[in-house]
C-alpha cells in the first residue's frame, strides 16, 4: 500500500503542471485538497514530519515499508551510505518510535535488525499524504 502510494507520488511530480493563466489557477485553487499536518516535529499546515522528512530517514523508513525487515548491512548497502550516518539517522527514527532495532549476534558476528513499527507506517503514509496533497496545491493534476 506504501510502496504504491509512493509510486504514485513521483507519477504525481513527473505529471505537474503550473496554472498559467488566472482562469486555470482559481480553479485550482478552489479545487485545491486540504493540506494537514503530520505528526513528528511539525507544526502548521504547511509543515512536514522533520523526523521522516530527512532523506536518509525518509529512505530507511521507505526500504523497511518494503521489506519486513533488514539488517544494518542490508540497509547500508541498499542506501549506499556510511556506517555513521545511517545509525545517527536509524536512531532518531527509533527514539521517534518509528522503527524498531534489534542486537544480536548471528554466530560470533554481530548483527542489527530494523524494522518499521506501525507509529512509522503510519508516519509514512501521512507524509506521503501530505506530499501528495502538496503536488495537487501547487497545480499538479494528480
Amino acid at each position: 500500500m506504501v510502496a504504491k502510494r509512493a509510486s504514485a507520488a513521483v507519477k504525481v511530480v513527473k505529471g505537474a503542471k503550473i496554472a498559467k493563466t488566472a482562469k486555470t489557477a482559481g480553479a485550482a485553487a478552489s479545487a485545491r485538497p486540504e493540506l494537514k499536518a503530520v505528526d513528528g516535529e511539525a507544526s502548521g499546515p504547511l509543515a512536514l514530519d522533520r523526523v521522516i522528512h530527512e532523506r536518509v530517514r525518509l529512505a530507511i523508513v521507505s526500504a523497511l515499508a518494503v521489506h519486513e525487515l533488514l539488517t544494518f548491512n542490508e540497509l547500508k548497502a541498499l542506501l549506499e551510505t556510511s556506517d555513521g550516518n545511517l545509525s545517527v539517522h536509524a536512531r532518531k527514527l527509533e527514539e521517534a518510535g518509528y522503527v524498531v532495532c534489534k542486537k544480536g549476534y548471528e554466530g560470533r558476528v554481530p548483527r542489527t535488525e530494523y524494522r518499521l513499527t506501525p507509529t512509522g507506517r503510519r508516519a509514512l503514509e501521512a507524509y506521503l499524504g501530505h506530499m501528495e496533497a502538496l503536488i495537487r496545491r501547487v497545480g499538479g493534476d494528480g
